[in-house]
Parts: structure tokens; sequence; C-alpha cells
């Protein structure tokens, strides 16, 4: 089942009202969880975008998240209180809302709760994983050793995301020109050539006649062309709200030729990178495996991973059970296996996600290459395809009228 947010109002031991926020599966989860904080629930309710936050509108970037994680990093290895390090914090960012989401923290730290549970009322911002991984070092006492861990752990993430958008801009801005200039094309020069018929009095040839309707269709409704991203990208959105149809669109994508390995490898790269921050901070694998499942974007994925996360319940080793299961690449079930005999599977992990991040660059690498020439000689084939269909249609008219 996917994570919602909630909202909640719950009432303390001394009768004060506390509002907030939960990630859970369902709301009896929200209700556990409130209770074993001591908490009386009055109100639980799932979050919508209408009811969400003016804070959680207002976009808090990676990046910040990622700063702020460092300079938390930075006073807490220096053995600063967390209540004046989050002061410190507050006054060296110059964003309005992270400092109001540092305040927001601070005063939660200041009235008794710890850093996790105060980072678990913004479940938008922080993720399952940076959350039991600050939970994990507060239990053990060794916050300043995990930190660093989880800030690595964001560095990596954010690098690898950027260098894949990096690689496609200049695809995109190729695309985006080719057809702006074919619509031009369309628009402005096409119709010279209608003229050029209705003077001479000839019927027009089918072909040519196709291309002064598509012109003559985008000069009347070629606006409408503008909402095209806006629907794909609703489109999207409605899709992902929607578990099957969700998982019939990641099954396709990992079908894809190409785009289904690098989509495949990335996954997998957050899978290790995430599940071996995890143990590396002692947070035992079932558990482990149930956040990872929920950091997951592909649905196929993820849904593997909890006939996975029952493998390993029933007794199953986490190696064998990747085996077992086949969605993910062989090495990574082999890896795993002998990480776990030489009990050393957080670090096998680590490396692993740097080799899926090393193979997800090299082929993003390959595909933006091999895209661009696809994209030059498409659009050069179009182009040319318009003005030879207007050519011939000229010269056939001049055979005629020689004969």
């Amino acid at each position: 089942m996917a994570l919602q947010t909630y909202t909640y109002q719950a009432c303390d031991l001394e009768g004060k009202i506390q509002t907030g926020q939960l990630n859970a599966e369902t709301e009896q989860e929200v209700v556990s969880m409130l209770s074993a904080r001591q908490l009386i629930p009055i109100k639980v309710e799932i979050q919508t975008e209408a009811s969400a936050p003016m804070m959680g509108r207002q976009k808090i970037s990676n990046r910040d998240v990622i700063d702020f994680t460092n300079g938390l990093c930075t006073l807490v290895e220096a053995r600063v209180p967390l209540d004046r390090a989050l002061t410190l914090l507050e006054g060296l960012t110059d964003k309005p809302v992270v400092q109001q989401l540092i305040s927001d923290l601070r005063r939660e730290v200041k009235e008794g709760k710890s850093l996790a549970d105060a980072l678990q009322t913004r479940p938008d911002i922080f993720s399952r994983m940076y959350i039991n991984m600050v939970h994990a070092g507060e239990e053990g006492g060794i916050l300043e050793q995990l930190l660093p861990k989880v800030a690595r752990f964001l560095d990596d993430a954010d690098a690898a995301k950027r260098t894949i958008i990096a690689s496609m801009i200049y695809p995109i801005i190729l695309l985006l020109t080719g057809v702006i200039s074919v619509i031009m094309l369309l628009v402005f020069v096409v119709p010279q050539f209608a003229s050029l018929f209705e003077d001479m009095g000839t019927r027009i040839p089918a072909s040519a006649a196709f291309l002064l309707a598509l012109s003559h269709w985008l000069k009347a409704y070629g606006w409408s062309l503008l909402f095209i991203p806006f629907g794909v990208w609703y489109g999207w959105r409605y899709v992902s709200t929607s578990p099957e149809l969700r998982l019939q669109r990641d099954q396709v994508l990992l079908s894809l030729p190409m785009l289904g390995s690098l989509l495949l490898q990335a996954e997998s790269s957050r899978f290790c990178r995430t599940l071996g921050a995890l143990l590396g901070a002692g947070i035992p694998l079932l558990k482990g495996l149930h956040i990872v499942r929920g950091v997951m974007e592909n649905q196929v994925l993820s849904n593997g991973l909890q006939q996975i996360e029952e493998g390993v319940r029933s007794g199953t080793s986490l190696g064998k059970a990747l085996a077992n299961q086949g969605l993910f690449p062989t090495l990574l079930a082999q890896l795993i296996i002998v990480g776990e005999e030489s009990g050393r599977t957080p670090q096998i992990l680590e490396k692993l996600a740097e080799n899926f991040d090393t193979q997800v660059k090299q082929r993003t690498s390959q595909l933006v290459a091999l895209l661009e020439p696809i994209l030059i000689l498409g659009l050069g084939i179009l182009v040319g395809a318009v003005v030879i269909v207007m050519l011939s249609a000229i010269f056939s008219i001049n055979d005629i009228k020689l004969r």
C-alpha cells in the first residue's frame, strides 16, 4: 500500500492540543504512532492538495534539505546542543520558508520531542529513510556518526539526478527548436503556395492539399498545442494516483528498450544506497526493507520488494529472496549473497550503489549521444518532406501545362 500524508489533532497527557502531519499507509497506523507517543488522537484525516499547509506549497528544494543536513552535521559533530544548533542554522539561511521550518523544529525540540519526532511532522520534506536514520542515531547516541551518512546519501542522490537532467537539456532544446521550425514553416511558408495554385487555376495534388489543410488548422487552432504539455502533466499525475494504472505504466516503462534498463539501474542504485545506509545505521533488515519499499518510485519494483520482505520474514536470506524474485539485476542478488556470507552487507550495498550510478551515467550518455542524431535526422526528414511535397506539386503542375 502506498504511503499517504495524514494531518492530525491530538491531546497530550497535560491536556494540550497538538497538531501535525505523519506519513503512514493507513489511518490506523497513524493512531498507533500517536498512541506510542502518549497522545490521544482527536482528529485524523488524509491530507489533500487543497488542505496542504501553505508552507508545503512554498517549495523547499532538495538543495535546502542538503544544506540544512550538512550544517546540522557540522554543529552536532562539534558537540553543540541540538536546540542551539537549530538556532544557529536558522540564522544562516536567507529563505523565509527554511527559517520557518527550522524554527518549528527548534520549538518542538525545546518542548521535549526528539529530533526524529520533530522531523516526522514534515513528511513532505524529510523522507522515511531520513527520519529513521536520525531516530537510530538518537537512540544509539551516535547521531554525530550517522548524520554524515545521511548528508552523503542526499548529496549522491542529488548529484545523480542533476547529471540526468543536465544530459537531457540539449536534446530537449533541439526537439523544441525543430518542432517550432516545422510549425513556422507550415504556418508562414506553405500558405504562400496556396495562392500560387489558385493563380494557375489547377487542381492541387492530394499531398499538397493535406499540407495546406494542416497549415490552415495550425493557423486557426494552433494555440491548442500549448495545452499538450499540461495535458501530459495532468495525465501523468492522474495515472500516478491510480494504483492499477500506475502499475501498468511502470510495467511498460521497464519493458522499453534501453530506457527500461536505465530505469532499472537507477532504481537499483536507490535501493542499494538507501538499504545500505539504513543497515549501516543499525536498523533491522525487515524494517529497512519496509522503508526502502516506500522510497522506490517504480510500483512494480516496490511490489516486488514487498514479496522479498515477506520472503526474508519467512527465513530466506535477502540475496536469495532477490534472486528468486528476479526483478533486480542478477549482479545485485549475487553480491548481496557474498556480503551476507562475509558480514559486510552494508559496505557491499554502498559499492553496488556506486557501480549502478556509474552505469546510469554511462547509459544516459549513450542514450543522449544516440538521441541527438536521431532527432536531427528525424527533423531533417520532416522539413525535407514538406519542401519536396510542395516542390513536386509545382513541378507536376508545370508538366500538365506543358502538355
